[in-house]
């Protein structure tokens, strides 16, 4: 069954190995017959520091309010980012910030401490790439994958999210660069 996907690129630069994943899953996606809509973070023109909190909230940019029309119609959120330094990009991590606002992603109970997702009935992928090997980074830093996975998209009812790392980018080979960039289109032509 025909997927409708909205795939994110949380890596600015268009010579990285993010946007050849990212490249990869668009064209396998649209090779089995889903919809993709694309968002390059580097092609967005928008102000990421959210300066008051969700006390205030800003006006959205035509940018950031093209990308929540995207999420709204999709059935399938994928988000295609490098690790640096432990997280997501600070440009990736103002996206979220400034785009999945109460009353868009998420809603508080008034009464007691829960929250309403209000992305249910969406599915997710998270691609991470990075330049040391996942599990040492794993043991050395903790769970890198927990700030968007579980914090973000599942607190907004995003479910399943599944999880995919690659690296260490430095040191694979090509022939391994060409496999994890033929995995990326097999998730899109599966739609997952």
């Amino acid at each position: 069954m025909a997927k409708k996907i909205y795939l994110l690129v949380g890596h600015p630069d268009a010579e990285t190995m993010s946007w050849a994943l990212a490249t990869a899953y668009e064209e396998g996606a649209k090779s089995a017959g889903h919809e993709v809509r694309r968002t390059n973070i580097g092609d967005l023109t928008f102000d990421p520091i959210l300066h008051k909190g969700y006390k205030v909230i800003q006006p959205l940019e035509p940018d950031l309010l093209k990308a929540q029309e995207d999420i709204k119609w999709a059935d399938h959120i994928v988000v295609i980012y490098p690790n640096w330094w432990g997280t997501m990009p600070a440009l990736l991590k103002g996206f979220f910030d400034r785009a999945f606002i109460p009353g868009f992603s998420f809603k508080f109970h008034k009464v007691d401490f829960g929250w309403d997702g209000l992305l249910r009935g969406r599915s997710g992928r998270v691609i991470i790439t990075m330049d040391t090997h996942p599990l040492h980074t794993r043991i050395l830093f903790g769970d890198f994958t927990n700030e968007l996975r579980r914090a973000i998209l599942m607190f907004c009812g995003v479910s399943p999210v599944r999880l995919s790392t690659f690296g260490p980018l430095l040191r694979m080979s090509d022939v391994k660069k060409k496999a994890i960039i033929e995995k990326a289109k097999n998730f899109g032509r599966k739609g997952i």
